[in-house]
């Protein structure tokens, strides 16, 4: 019998931590059809730009793309051009989520018309090190991208009818990453949210994502030599 690391003593046992495949059968309903406004945060990344171009196949009527430097975003005229192309509406705007005013603002301004129907917070920043050169700035600046724009993303929009709230949280947030104990931390917190989410009856799904090949921050040489 292995050693155990992390135990939860409850009243009917002692449990050991496991990983365990989700069956397909529990899953809630079909493919999601995205329609209206949708808003990508970090979505002239390299993963907020996978996904606006899923949404302008799979049928939404409109999408907002937010980074903090907008249009002056690398890549970000061409990814606007190439999106546009296919006749839906792309808008790309600075903002930075974790301002709760910037973002009610932003919000506020989404047309009647094309109201907004879901969001992806794919937004996100690495600052790493070991546990004692981590300096409460350097907590500070991973979470307010991560987890301080998610819970002004959720509290601005609790009330509104979204058919899709999707955390792009990562594996780091389960079983931890070395180096990145405040990115870990982030994102157990995006798990936690959507956790409450449901909860409260609202929709709210966290995927802890891996690696993505070709892109996202595990393209970085020395982030990926150090994973391996």
């Amino acid at each position: 019998v292995g050693v155990e690391d992390q135990v939860a003593v409850r009243s009917a046992g002692v449990f050991g931590r496991r990983l365990v495949r989700a069956p397909q059968d529990g899953a809630e309903g079909g493919s999601w059809v995205p329609s209206g406004t949708v808003l990508v945060t970090g979505g002239t990344g390299a993963l907020g730009a996978e996904v606006a171009r899923w949404l302008v196949r799979h049928g939404a009527g409109r999408v907002l793309l937010t980074s903090r430097r907008g249009m002056d975003a690398p890549g970000a005229v061409e990814l606007q051009a190439e999106l546009a192309a296919t006749g839906v509406e792309v808008v790309i705007a600075a903002c930075d989520v974790a301002d709760r005013d910037a973002l009610a603002e932003l919000l506020a301004a989404i047309p009647a018309e094309q109201p907004l129907t879901g969001v992806i917070h794919a937004a996100g920043v690495l600052d790493d090190g070991v546990l004692d050169a981590l300096t409460p700035e350097r907590f500070e600046k991973v979470w307010q991208a991560k987890a301080a724009s998610a819970l002004n993303l959720h509290e601005l929009t609790r009330e509104l009818d979204l058919s899709a709230f999707v955390l792009f949280s990562s594996v780091s947030g389960v079983w931890g990453t070395a180096g990145q104990s405040n990115y870990a931390a982030a994102n157990a917190y995006l798990d936690a949210l959507a956790e409450q989410r449901r909860a409260e009856g609202l929709t709210g799904t966290s995927v802890a994502w891996g690696p993505w090949a070709d892109g996202g921050m595990a393209a970085d040489e020395e982030l990926e030599r150090r994973m391996r």
